[in-house]
Order: C-alpha cells, then structure tokens, then sequence
C-alpha cells in the first residue's frame, strides 16, 4: 500500500504543486512587459532603462537556478521554492513605490533572484525525480504547461488591473497573489521520497559538474537554450510596446502575450508527449529552425491586429516547448539526482540570453528608432541553435549506462 502511494499519489502531488507555482510565477513575470511604457513614463527616462531593469531579472533569475538547484537537490524543493517565494514579494512591493531608476532596477533584481527558487529549475527538478523515466518528459511539458496557460490567464487580468487602479496598484495585488504560491510550495518536499530520485546518488556535486562540463553534448545543448532565452524575452518585454508603435489598441499586446502563452499549452504538452518517443535533439533543431522561419515571415507581413494575433499563436506553439525537452535530455544522460542544479546551469545560459534580449532590444530602439535589426537578430539565431542541437548525443553517461549492465 505504501509503495503504491509513493509510486502513484506523490508524483500526482508534486506535479500539481508544481504546475500551480509555474502558473502564478509565469503569470507575473510575463506580464512585465505592459509596465515598460507606463513605468518608462513615470520615470520620464528611456526603454533602455526599463530593459536593462528586466534584463537583470532574467539574469538574476538565471545567476539563482544552479544556486537554488543545488538548494534543492540537498535540502528539498519546497524549502527552496518557498525562500524563493518570499524574495518576489519583497521585489513586488518595491516596485510598488519606484521613484528613480534605481528602484526599478533594484526592485527587478530582487524579484529576479526570487523568481529563481520558485522557476523551473526547482520545479522540474521536482517533477524529473519524481515520475517514472518513460513519462518524464510529458510531465514535465505539462508542468510547463501549466506556466504557459497562467500567462494566458494572468496577462489580460493584470493588464486589466493597470487600466482599472494604475500601475502602481496593481503591483499590490500582485503581492497577495504571489502569496497564494507558498500554499503549493509544500507539495514539492514529497519529491525526494520519490523512488526514481533514490537511483544514481553515489555521485557526488563535484563529480556531477565535472561529468556535466566534460560532455560536449551538454555543452551544445546549454549554449543552444541561450536562444531560447534570447527570443521569448525580447518578445514579452518589448511586443506590446512594438505594437503600441504600429499604432494598434492597448489590448491587442496584452492579448497577444496572452495567446502565446495558451498555445504554448498546446506545444508544450505536445512535444513533451513526442519526446517520450522521438529524438529529442532533432525535435529541438526543428523548434528553433521554425522559430527562425516564423521571425523571418514576421518582419515582411503588413503588421494588423489579425497578424499580431496569429503570429502570437503560432509563437506560443514554439514558445517555452524548448524546456521539457532540454530538461529531459539532461534527464537521459546524467539521470535525475542533480538534475535541479544541471538544468538550473543550463537555465543559466538560458537567463543570459534573456539579459541580453530584453537590454539589447531597448538599447536598439532608443539608438535607431525601430526594433527591425532585433527582429532580424533573431532569425539568425534561430537557424544558428538549430544547427547547434544536431550533434548532441541522446544517451546515459557511462556511468549510467554500466548501472544497466
């Protein structure tokens, strides 16, 4: 009786524990990108400001993951997503009274690195110890699916609170709804009672980073997600100010950022169910090298509501279906018990890429006017991280691989 609770009832609790975090944690920070005009004004200063402010928190978000990981994978997940939980609310109720740029700045900082501990690297660490190797990867797609759907959900609501009470009291709503979050941070300490998590554990931290570093395909898959980071941040940070620009409606960028995130549901869920069959890596290449194709289409079309509309949909599909492959290929080769810290170095490269997407996309704007060469940078990327993932080998270490013999 016991066995069949560990085995069935304890991933069925992590993974809604999880997939609530993700839902509020992606809802809050996918939304900042309707602060950047409303903030940018206040503060009467640039988007490089507001960009550089979102910047460091994708960074700090990326600089915590192996931090927090490691966190994880030694003391539990809930300990960590909760301590993470804590640090967003601190940066939330800074931001409420920003007065200087400084403010900003610090308060995306702090939200960054608490974002951290209540992301994904503490999450699908969770979620990848947890269930049994032949369903992993759909799990944890539908985990992250969970993230994507609270960005179709939250995106409108908190757009709509700024256009009700202003942008400053709708930050102190968002404070009681990150608090809702600890409630689900409990669920993720089932998670090293799980079975799967006990496999492997001889290793010790050093050993894994030094197997990890060593590994060429590891190496390709963590400069790769530095795309992915690159492409979803400039799009959440700066679409709705590019669309406000082509003299749209105030809802058409909430709205878009809302769709890419329901569909990315569907591509999450989906390509997670293909990675439990399908190669991985190539399933990788083709995410990145449609991504590419969809910017290039992008920057030639006569930009309209239906448009923006569309391309939002077919972006969700591409958008974060990135995460549970590469998270389960780490999963393959190096096995679940420092998967936390292993994918949160990985997440790192990940952040960087978000740095320099959401800082470079206002950096360019404010030097020529119009964000045409970001579009352009980010066509070639896409077909550069595609190409990238072909030589990645999708199997056990060795180590593992003498456990199966």
């Amino acid at each position: 009786m016991k066995s069949y609770f560990n085995q069935n009832f304890i991933p069925l609790l992590v993974i809604i524990g999880g997939s609530a975090l993700l839902l509020i944690s992606f809802g809050i920070r996918h939304s900042f990108g309707l602060y950047l005009l409303p903030i940018s004004n206040y503060l009467s200063v640039g988007r490089e400001v507001f960009g550089f402010a979102a910047a460091l928190q994708v960074l700090m978000i990326g600089i915590g993951s192996p931090i927090f990981g490691a966190i994880s994978d030694k003391y539990g997940s809930g300990k960590a997503s909760l301590l993470g939980i804590l640090l967003v609310i601190i940066g939330l109720a800074w931001m409420v009274n920003v007065e200087t740029s400084f403010d900003i700045i610090g308060s995306q900082f702090i939200f960054g690195l608490g974002g951290a501990g209540c992301g994904t690297a503490v999450v699908l660490g969770a979620v990848g110890r947890s269930v049994k190797s032949e369903n992993r990867t759909l799990a944890l797609g539908v985990v992250m699916a969970a993230g994507s759907f609270g960005q179709f959900v939250m995106v409108p609501l908190i757009g709509y609170l700024i256009k009700i009470f202003g942008w400053s009291q709708s930050l102190i709503y968002l404070c009681f709804i990150a608090g809702i979050m600890m409630i689900f941070s409990f669920a993720l300490n089932f998670s090293k009672k799980s079975e799967s998590s006990k496999k492997g554990t001889t290793q010790s931290l050093k050993e894994a980073l030094k197997e990890a570093f060593k590994s060429k395909s590891y190496n390709l898959l963590t400069l790769g997600f530095f795309v992915c980071g690159f492409h979803v941040t400039f799009v959440a940070v700066h679409l709705p100010a590019f669309i406000e620009d082509e003299n749209l409606p105030f809802w058409v960028g909430g709205w878009a950022l809302a769709l890419i995130g329901l569909f990315n549901v569907i591509g999450t869920i989906y390509f997670g169910y293909l990675g439990d069959r399908l190669s991985k890596k190539n399933l990788l290449a083709l995410l990145y090298s449609l991504r590419g194709l969809l910017f290039l289409i992008f920057i030639f079309l006569p930009k309209t509501e239906l448009t923006i509309l569309l391309f939002s949909c077919i972006l969700g599909i591409l958008w974060l279906s990135t995460v549970p492959l590469t998270s389960g290929i780490i999963t393959v080769v190096f096995g679940p018990y420092y998967m936390s810290m292993l994918y949160g170095i990985a997440f790192m490269s990940h952040q960087v890429g978000s740095f320099l997407g959401s800082w470079l996309g206002g950096r360019l704007f404010d030097t020529y006017g119009s964000y045409e060469l970001m579009w352009w940078i980010c066509v070639i990327l896409g077909f550069i991280s595609a190409w990238m993932h072909l030589p990645i080998v999708e199997k056990p270490v060795q180590r593992l691989a003498s456990q199966h013999t």
